[in-house]
């Protein structure tokens, strides 16, 4: 065993060793709302004409390397505008990861606001660069711009992060502050809009209008997080870059015609975003009137709620005990302490949350 450690201490790079991978829970037999997922399933006469269509692919051979009848559809159902390119990615987190090794040099840096999505954080480590973390403004999460200007001028970072809404806050930072975040910083900006589908809210129009800005999506969201599947859109001397970055066949035949199936039906995950934001306002207000709750405004798929002093660890025991899993971020301290954050579930998953959770009041 000593061996060992004297050989990984040797060849494994001291930030891969000081971190600790990325955690997924084993939810076998819990009501899941934990991880931003849509809990509706396809109709089953959408399922027969997927599977049929999938009879016709052929598994022996490589994927389009490029996609590009999936880009066609994701360009549409989008809202990419003419003249940008797209760039693919086995979900977002890929694509963070190609955007990180493409600009990626001692003393670089990665920035973004916190707290924010932790793959930010955890793939410049995995890069070999620099994070710095932004404090958002307490109490409401919201974007501090003097602190966001110093830390701007100061760190020089070659890619800024900015989730919108949210994540895991679920808030949306106003439009004038990002693009003046935009405008001062020196390297690529990327708006990351994995929730975009239940905010009503984009910076697609604005492509091309700023030589540094660049959009993220991702098609989990909307009832496809299975497929794995993300898109970088932007200027085309940017993407054919960060393009270089990214491993062949990275997207699977499966996937790509999965997709591309699925988004000729959009109307159908639509309907269920629809529900799913309705069911978000109900959410909200019922959890507002729990006694001890301080809950946060969302314009995504999952609500944050802070719960009394030192209790967050326990109730989320609680929730488990009583077949509920949510995100308890309690753990990371700082602005989350005391903080669990549950995804907005079918109705019926959502009053076993609320009476499971007011057994724990």
């Amino acid at each position: 065993m000593a061996q060992h450690t004297d050989k990984i201490t040797q060849w494994i790079r001291p930030e891969i060793r000081a971190i600790a991978a990325y955690h997924v829970p084993d939810a076998s037999g819990l009501i899941k709302l934990d991880a931003m997922e849509n809990p509706y399933t396809w109709p089953e006469w959408l399922v027969d004409a997927w599977l049929e269509q999938l009879r016709a692919v052929g598994l022996n051979r490589y994927p389009d390397p490029a996609a590009r009848q999936l880009k066609v559809r994701l360009r549409e159902a989008m809202g990419i505008p003419a003249g940008m390119e797209v760039l693919l990615g086995n979900g977002s987190d890929e694509l963070i990861q190609m955007i990180a090794l493409a600009v990626a040099r001692p003393g670089r840096v990665v920035l973004a606001p916190e707290p924010g999505f932790v793959m930010y954080r955890m793939i410049a480590g995995l890069a070999g660069m620099e994070y710095v973390g932004v404090p958002l403004r307490a109490g409401d999460f919201g974007l501090y711009m003097p602190a966001m200007r110093e830390a701007i001028r100061r760190h020089q970072p070659a890619v800024v992060f900015l989730a919108y809404p949210n994540n895991p806050t679920g808030n949306l930072f106003g439009r004038d502050e990002i693009r003046e975040i935009v405008e001062l910083s020196p390297g690529l900006v990327i708006v990351d809009e994995a929730y975009a589908p239940f905010a009503d809210e984009t910076f697609m129009g604005e492509l091309g209008k700023h030589d540094n800005l660049l959009v993220m999506r991702t098609v989990s969201k909307m009832g496809l997080a299975g497929l794995r599947l993300g898109l970088l859109a932007g200027p085309k001397a940017w993407l054919d870059e960060v393009d270089k970055a990214r491993l062949p066949y990275n997207i699977n035949v499966l996937t790509q015609a999965s997709a591309d199936f699925a988004l000729k039906h959009h109307d159908v995950f639509d309907e269920q975003t629809r529900r799913i934001c309705a069911d978000r306002e109900w959410l909200f207000g019922k959890l507002r009137d729990m006694p001890g709750l301080t809950v946060y405004p969302s314009r995504a798929n999952f609500i944050l709620f802070r719960v009394p002093a030192g209790r967050a660890d326990a109730i989320f025991a609680g929730l488990k005990e009583a077949g509920v899993l949510v995100k308890n971020l309690n753990g990371a301290g700082g602005p989350l302490t005391d903080c669990l954050r549950v995804t907005v579930g079918a109705p019926e998953e959502n009053a076993a949350f609320l009476d499971a959770l007011t057994s724990q009041l």
